[in-house]
């Protein structure tokens, strides 16, 4: 996007320094980056920073309104609430396409959101490894709201672990081990110092939980969560039923709580308006379907690793819904090719990371991820076989 600093990333890329970057980025935690890592980072100018924030700060503004429970009151599925839901939750995550708008200019376009964590971790040692190998200018940051490798730390280890022993805490997930981003999962251990635990690995006694470790039971006071529901109800019957426990009253609290995972999310999109936030409706207060169908996507509200999603709509795909309320029709968005590449441009998205501290009135933005695509969606289904794709991060101007 800035057309310097590609020209000359691209000029002085070489097949060996990538080979070498990927060797330290796997160094800290052999095999564990299971995903692909792409070749370049993204480089983002003063005003298209600007443009996302503002967008993200609009998001803010609904989700910190004091209607905002009542607008989102539904959203929980009732099969999957859990009791003892906080105020707040202690971590969003918004994704942006970088789209190019009528007028053939760039501007980001909000793709999904979630009250859930993301690899907040794993990114401060992405961070380190992109820098070393590849030179990045030192008027560009990883980081938003001038945060550094050190104070983003700090905070992340103080919203997790809040007051209590670290050992007290744990990060929660299904099959951790198994997982395609368990390298934020170990990454987590190494900057914060909590363990990972799977929740099959949970002893319940009363209202209690325990993990062993070391021949010692030891008790949870918090839980950094992890598990999403929609992939515990795909696992086996053993696991599921394992996972009825966190539905229960229980002496813990969650860093960020379950169910806001569902109230920030593509349930809140219809509730904002912004001119870089697609126009949203919810399927079932859909009054007339759109003579240009063809400009929508039809999402799911509830679904695993974006599955469900129609990209090409037709009528016939609208009236074969039986749950309409728990759908999306949604504006679609253009894509730009931002990203120079050796073959064909890539396409990028920007996860852009906020935080929200206990008794702070609002989050702040700290970090990002970005994602690169040559396909018809980002995903690692889409970009089979191609290069310059994959997981990344965006340098933001100072």
């Amino acid at each position: 996007m800035v057309s310097e600093i590609r020209n000359w990333f691209n000029k002085n890329f070489t097949e060996e320094k990538y080979q070498a970057y990927l060797k330290e980025l796997n160094s800290k935690h052999t095999n564990a980056i299971e995903f692909r890592v792409a070749e370049t980072p993204v480089f983002i100018d003063k005003i298209f920073t600007n443009k996302i924030i503002d967008a993200c700060e609009s998001i803010v503004d609904v989700i910190t309104q004091p209607n905002f429970n009542a607008l989102v009151k539904n959203a929980v599925p009732e099969n999957v609430v859990v009791p003892n839901e906080t105020s707040f939750s202690h971590f969003i995550a918004f994704d942006f396409g970088i789209c190019e708008n009528e007028n053939g200019e760039l501007e980001p376009q909000l793709i999904e959101m979630q009250g859930f964590p993301t690899l907040f971790a794993y990114q401060i040692w992405h961070d380190e490894v992109t820098r070393k190998h590849f030179n990045i200018p030192e008027n560009y940051s990883a980081y938003l709201n001038n945060f550094n490798a050190t104070t983003y730390t700090q905070l992340l280890k103080e919203i997790i672990i809040g007051k209590h022993n670290a050992e007290n805490v744990i990060l929660l997930e299904i099959l951790p081990h198994q997982q395609k981003t368990r390298i934020d999962f170990y990454c987590t251990t190494d900057y914060v110092g909590i363990p990972v635990v799977c929740l099959t690995e949970l002893i319940k006694e009363g209202k209690d939980l325990f993990y062993m470790h070391e021949g010692r039971k030891i008790k949870v006071e918090r839980i950094y969560n992890r598990i999403i529901f929609d992939d515990l109800q795909q696992q086996n019957a053993t696991i599921q039923e394992k996972g009825k426990i966190l539905l229960e009253e229980l002496n813990v609290e969650w860093v960020p709580h379950p169910n806001w995972f569902y109230k920030i999310s593509k349930y809140t999109i219809p509730f904002i308006k912004h001119k870089y936030i697609p126009e949203t409706t919810f399927l079932d207060e859909l009054k007339t379907i759109p003579a240009d169908l063809y400009n929508y996507v039809l999402k799911p509200l509830f679904s695993f690793a974006g599955q469900g999603v129609v990209i090409d709509v037709t009528p016939a795909d609208i009236e074969k819904i039986k749950d309409p309320h728990n759908w999306i029709l949604q504006k679609k968005v253009k894509y730009a090719d931002v990203v120079i590449t050796p073959d064909i441009p890539a396409k990028a998205e920007i996860r852009i990371f906020y935080f929200w501290k206990e008794g702070e009135a609002r989050p702040i933005a700290t970090n990002n991820l970005a994602r690169l695509s040559k396909g018809k969606m980002i995903g690692v289904r889409y970009n089979k076989d191609k290069e310059w794709v994959g997981g990344s991060l965006a340098y933001f101007e100072k």
